[in-house]
């Protein structure tokens, strides 16, 4: 990773690394990961609780990797199915661009700028301490936003169909992060956040 690529920037101020990569391929191979991604996962709603209930999420999910790892996040614990062959060629670009390996992913389907996600660190106990956590995002452009644990201090970033986010270092430690809703984004959303789960 060279982060004196014009490509490549920090988008933290302190306290951790978010670097922003921008596109990873050109918008019909982007185009073309989405069509295949959308066919070959099998999409799943989630059930999480929240404030002592449980709720059906809009959002679905899906949770693949090299193993039968286990996640459990929001009170709910998922087993790792197989990589796809979208899902591996996926991940080798990542790889190539962000110089890390991974494990493991966590997929997420958003149908329209009404889905969103609330604020959260990915520190699960699961998941490497200060591991790499890379997001490549297809589909509708949505705001992603990063908010200091200690002082509220924001930044935030438009993520482009087919763009890759690396958050790396103290990033989960000292930060959360969300994607708002966007009422006025039209159509739906895949983002792939590729981990590494500790055996």
């Amino acid at each position: 990773m060279d982060l004196f690529n014009p490509r490549s920037r920090n988008l933290l101020p302190r306290d951790g690394e978010a670097i922003y990569f921008g596109p990873l391929c050109t918008a019909d191979e982007a185009d073309e990961l989405f069509t295949a991604l959308m066919e070959e996962i099998d999409w799943q709603r989630d059930r999480v609780k929240l404030y002592g209930r449980e709720i059906v999420t809009k959002r679905e999910v899906a949770w693949h990797g090299d193993a039968a790892f286990q996640y459990t996040y929001s009170h709910n614990t998922k087993t790792a199915l197989p990589w796809t062959p979208t899902l591996q060629r996926i991940k080798q670009m990542v790889e190539a661009e962000s110089g890390d390996s991974f494990n493991c992913c966590l997929l997420n389907l958003y149908h329209s700028g009404e889905e969103g996600m609330a604020w959260h660190a990915d520190d699960e106990k699961e998941l490497l301490p200060d591991g790499a956590i890379a997001s490549v995002s297809l589909g509708a452009p949505r705001r992603f936003v990063f908010r200091h644990k200690a002082d509220r201090e924001k930044a935030e970033i438009l993520l482009a169909h087919g763009s890759l986010l690396l958050m790396r270092a103290t990033t989960q430690t000292h930060w959360e992060h969300s994607l708002p809703v966007m009422k006025r984004a039209k159509g739906a959303r895949i983002n792939l956040t590729f981990r590494t789960i500790v055996r």
